[in-house]
């Protein structure tokens, strides 16, 4: 339990990190545990996509689209778990849509 503790405090401070490529680590970081570990992930899901979804509408376009990618890469994965995050999922990736970067826009 221990354990798991840091690795959400870690995974946290990447992905409220101020350099983009450390929140890009952050990003890769949850991906990973999505695999790896479905059920931390489920478990604390709230609190992860309070920090997650920020990362669909980062401020820079590389985090933005490395986020969508590995969003539409773990839904299958997570499935139900999402259910109590999906508002705040829908309204980031509705932010995404807007943007200028066609690559944003696709992912």
């Amino acid at each position: 339990a221990v354990e798991e503790t840091e690795l959400l405090q870690k995974l946290y401070s990447l992905l409220e990190a101020k350099g983009f490529q450390t929140r890009m680590e952050g990003v890769a970081l949850l991906q990973d545990l999505c695999k790896t570990s479905p059920q931390l992930i489920s478990t604390n899901i709230v609190q992860i996509f309070d920090y997650f979804v920020l990362r669909i509408s980062d401020s820079h376009k590389k985090v933005k689209q490395k986020a969508l990618d590995m969003l539409a890469e773990i839904t299958g994965v997570l499935e139900e778990a999402l259910n109590p995050v999906i508002i705040g999922l829908v309204e980031g990736i509705t932010k995404s849509l807007n943007s200028k970067d066609p690559r944003v826009r696709a992912a």
